[in-house]
């Protein structure tokens, strides 16, 4: 890739205008040398007035062609924190059930396109897919579409109420895989070769539509990136629920929580999770309706046996040197994050790491496949190998906005350039060059940015955690 390359793909280029005819209509949006960048279209109905509890609907045909030229609403309309790792962009508007589309220039000769559905992390109440460090420009360049995807979040998305539908959050995603089946090829996507990947709470969401009987076809790979087998137990978000109707004056039901905006009730999410003295996951998937009927790892046993996964953790997660939003205790010392990391005491290890010979024992026998990485380059500002800092090497974009902020001045270009490209090469279809996992103790694992390691070598390393039962109330984000 050029200077000139990386110009002409900017995000902030105007470019010329580009169309797709597509059976949900014709779709206007901008291109910028070999990219096509389509945002913010609608795939259902905007969830208000009686939507706002309510399965997805469907978004009818666009009677008009659809001014795709900018990003959507974003579901997100509080911060979670003041400042993020991520920049998190919220965007005003209702109709936050969109998505966006970047795209390889079009090609007439041109095969197919594999897509790569791309679902954020922000801990199932906050995040966004108009974050700079998701755009999808070097995947367009390396023959994928790329889709983000927005979701319902916090009570809107995940509440469990007794007279709305559970698990909101993940029928919006299932419904915009729907849309992709059938409209993505208008934009020169393959709807035979969908890939989802997520990170953190998206990662968890990758799980959880992969162990969902409704996932079925819907996608053909997955990756989950710092994800988990993260759910919400009923009594839990009943007892939040309830906590947070006192709080906004109204009774925890579907038309006392519909008496207040999303920002009143957002903000009340935000507030009560910081009284509470401690970071939680108050509010996220749940066990016992059509879309998860089942424990997480007992559905991954039996639904997308045939689907390769790829999954895995950075080595610090939430143990990286302290950061504003972070209450957990820091092991920035490297000798004390060695001694932590052996005893199996942090943070990282009992939430994200442990997850990972959890799912490949409950794959054990998918044809698919299982295959484990560990992300270890340290962040020489936050301290370590910290959640999210793989972002931008996984999408190859080191010059976003907010990148140095959090990877310092100098982020090692060659460890991108090795992470996209293993990405690109499972969305392509290629299998991992390293071998498969089990779910035992040393299974082998890709290793990135280890210190002292060559960075673009082929190696494998063990791959260990300590398998520990995920809290019921654990944090995520």
């Amino acid at each position: 890739m050029t200077a000139l390359d990386d110009r002409m793909d900017s995000l902030d280029a105007p470019g010329e205008q580009v169309t797709a005819h597509a059976p949900a209509g014709t779709v206007v949006g901008r291109g910028t040398g070999r990219v096509r960048r389509f945002l913010g279209i609608p795939y259902a109905e905007p969830p208000t007035g009686a939507r706002r509890f309510a399965a997805p609907v469907r978004r009818g045909r666009f009677t008009e062609p659809y001014d795709a030229s900018r990003h959507g609403p974003t579901a997100q309309k509080v911060p979670l924190f003041a400042t993020t790792t991520v920049p998190e962009p919220s965007v005003p508007g209702d109709d936050v059930l969109n998505l966006s589309v970047v795209a390889p220039a079009a090609d007439d000769g041109r095969e197919p396109c594999p897509v790569m559905v791309w679902i954020h992390g922000g801990g199932f109440v906050a995040g966004s897919p108009a974050s700079p460090w998701y755009d999808g420009r070097a995947f367009a360049r390396g023959g994928v579409v790329c889709v983000t995807v927005g979701y319902r979040l916090g009570v809107e998305g995940f509440a469990v109420l007794d007279d709305a539908p559970t698990n909101l959050g993940l029928r919006d995603l299932l419904l915009a895989l729907d849309w992709i089946q059938e409209n993505i090829a208008a934009f020169g996507g393959d709807p035979g070769r969908v890939t989802v990947v997520g990170q953190s709470a998206g990662g968890a969401a990758v799980l959880a539509l992969l162990s969902s009987p409704l996932g079925s076809g819907r996608f053909h790979r997955a990756v989950s990136l710092s994800g988990g087998l993260f759910t919400v137990a009923e009594d839990v978000a009943h007892d939040f629920l309830d906590r947070l109707g006192n709080r906004l004056g109204v009774p925890p039901t579907r038309t006392g929580f519909g008496d207040c905006t999303v920002e009143r009730v957002q903000q009340g999410v935000f507030d009560l999770r910081t009284e509470s003295g401690h970071d939680t996951l108050v509010l996220g998937p749940f066990v016992g309706d059509d879309v998860l009927p089942v424990s997480l790892a007992d559905g991954l046993a039996v639904h997308g046996r045939g689907v390769p996964l790829l999954l895995g953790a950075t080595g610090d997660e939430f143990d990286a040197g302290a950061t504003p939003q972070s209450t957990h205790p820091s092991f920035s010392d490297p000798v004390e994050r060695a001694a932590a990391r052996a005893a199996g005491t942090r943070v990282t290890d009992t939430l994200f790491r442990a997850a990972c010979p959890r799912v490949a024992a409950a794959r054990r026998h998918a044809a698919g496949g299982t295959w484990l990485y560990s992300f270890e380059w340290p962040s020489p500002v936050l301290g370590g190998a910290a959640h999210c800092v793989d972002l931008p090497y996984f999408f190859d974009v080191l010059d976003a906005p907010g990148v140095a902020e959090a990877l310092g001045p100098r982020p090692p270009g060659e460890l991108a350039t090795l992470m996209h490209a293993d990405l690109v090469g499972l969305v392509h279809g290629r299998q991992p060059g390293w071998a498969r996992a089990s779910g035992t103790p040393g299974d082998p694992a890709r290793e990135y940015g280890r210190p002292g390691g060559v960075l673009a070598a082929d190696t494998t390393g063990v791959f260990d955690p300590v398998v520990q039962a995920v809290p019921e109330r654990a944090e995520v984000c």
